[in-house]
C-alpha cells in the first residue's frame, strides 16, 4: 500500500477510536511527516483525503481540525483479522480453434490506437454509428437484407431487446410465442408484466390452427432452428405468418439467433426481408455467433415505429460500452467476422 494511503487509513482509525477528538488539532504537516517517518507530499496528500472525506477541516494560518464525529456518522469498528473469501477463478478451456484470439486482440489494439477520445463518448440511444454501419453493410453483403443504419438498435444481448421491443410495442399488448421456445422469452414477458399466448409447433412451424386464433396482437418466431425443438420454418408457413400479422398494429418479433449456421446454400430469407408492410422487429445477437460472452444484439425496427422509439429513448444511452462497439466494428467491417463464420460453417459440416 502506497505511504499516504497507510498514513489516510492510520490518521482515519484514530478518529474512530477516539484518538483524535472532534475538533483537536492535529499536529501540523511537518510534524506528522517527522513522526511519521514520511516526506511532506505524503502528508498532505493524506490530509487532503481525509479533508475530502469530512473526518477533517482546515482552518487558514491554524492547521488542520478534526470534523465533529456525530455530524459525519456511526462507525463500525474493522476486524484486523476479517478474511475475504474469494470465489474461485475458472480456468481457460478453451481450445484455439474455438476464437481466433490474435486477430480479435489486433482489433483491440487497432481501435484503441485509431479513435482516441472518440471512445470516451456517451453512446447514442440506438448504439454508436460504427458499429451501426459495419452491421448494416453486413447485413446486405452476407444476408442480402437491406436495413438503414438509423432503423439498427444497439443492445446487451437478446433479453434486453426482448424488453426494449415489449415496451415500445406495449405490455397492454398479448403475445403469441412458439410452444415449446426459448425459457427466457417467456420469462422476460412475464418479467416485463405482459401477456404470452403458447402456440403449438408442427413440423414446419406453428400450427395453422394456433396461428389463426385471434387472442394475440403480436407474434414472437424463430424461424430459423427455433430452440429447443430445432424446427426450421417453411417458406409457405413463413408467408403464413406475414399474412396473419398484416395490418393495424399487429407486429412479428423475428428472433433469429442461428441462421449465421446455415449448413448448406444460402441462409433461409428473413421475415424481415419479406414483409411488405413493415411490419417485422427482427433481433440478433454475436452470442452464438462470436462467445457466449459477447453480450451484444441489435434490433431492426420498423420505419414507421422509429420515431416512436426515437422518443422513448431520448433521454437513455446504449448499455453496451462504447470500446466494445468500436472493437466489434471493427471486426465486421474488416470482414474478420465473416471469415470467422465461413470457417465455423466448415467445421460444422465436417462434422
Amino acid at each position: 500500500m502506497k505511504k499516504y494511503l497507510q498514513l489516510y487509513e492510520k490518521i482515519k482509525d484514530d478518529i474512530k477510536s477516539g484518538v483524535y477528538k472532534s475538533n483537536t488539532k492535529l499536529p501540523s504537516k511537518r510534524i506528522m511527516a517527522d513522526l511519521s517517518g514520511v516526506s511532506l507530499t505524503t502528508v498532505e496528500m493524506a490530509y487532503g483525503m481525509l479533508s475530502e472525506e469530512g473526518y477533517l477541516y482546515s482552518v487558514e494560518k491554524k492547521g488542520y481540525f478534526v470534523s465533529n464525529i456525530s455530524e459525519i456518522g456511526s462507525f463500525t469498528p474493522f476486524v484486523s483479522n476479517a478474511k475475504i473469501n474469494l470465489l474461485p477463478l475458472p480456468k481457460s478451456d478453451f481450445k484455439q480453434t474455438d476464437f481466433e484470439y490474435s486477430i480479435w486482440f489486433k482489433t483491440i489494439r487497432k481501435v484503441l490506437n485509431d479513435n482516441g477520445n472518440l471512445l470516451f463518448k456517451k453512446s447514442p440511444p440506438k448504439g454508436c454509428e460504427v458499429l451501426r454501419n459495419a452491421i448494416s453493410e453486413y447485413l446486405l453483403r452476407y444476408r442480402k437484407m437491406l436495413v438503414q443504419p438509423a432503423n439498427i438498435v444497439i443492445g446487451s444481448g437478446a433479453e434486453q431487446l426482448y424488453a426494449l421491443a415489449i415496451l415500445l410495442l406495449g405490455k397492454d399488448k398479448k403475445y403469441g410465442i412458439e410452444n415449446p421456445c426459448y425459457s427466457k422469452i417467456p420469462a422476460v414477458y412475464k418479467g416485463m408484466g405482459a401477456v404470452t399466448v403458447p402456440l403449438k409447433m408442427g413440423k414446419d412451424g406453428i400450427l395453422s390452427g394456433e396461428l389463426n386464433r385471434k387472442n394475440f396482437d403480436i407474434l414472437h418466431v424463430t424461424p430459423f432452428n427455433s430452440f429447443p425443438s430445432g424446427i426450421t420454418t417453411s417458406l409457405t408457413k413463413r408467408l403464413k405468418y406475414l399474412s396473419r400479422m398484416s395490418g393495424g398494429e399487429n407486429y412479428i418479433i423475428e428472433d433469429d439467433y442461428a441462421s449465421e449456421f446455415f449448413l448448406k446454400g444460402h441462409p433461409i430469407e428473413t421475415l424481415y426481408s419479406l414483409s411488405e408492410n413493415d411490419s417485422v422487429l427482427y433481433i440478433n445477437t454475436f452470442s452464438k455467433s462470436l462467445s457466449d460472452s459477447m453480450r451484444i444484439g441489435y434490433m431492426l425496427i420498423p420505419d414507421r415505429l422509429s420515431e416512436k422509439y426515437d422518443r422513448m429513448t431520448a433521454n437513455a444511452s446504449c448499455t453496451v460500452p462504447v470500446l466494445d462497439q468500436y472493437i466489434l466494428a471493427d471486426f465486421i467491417s474488416s470482414g474478420n467476422f465473416e471469415r470467422h463464420l465461413a470457417r465455423k460453417r466448415r467445421q460444422m459440416f465436417r462434422r
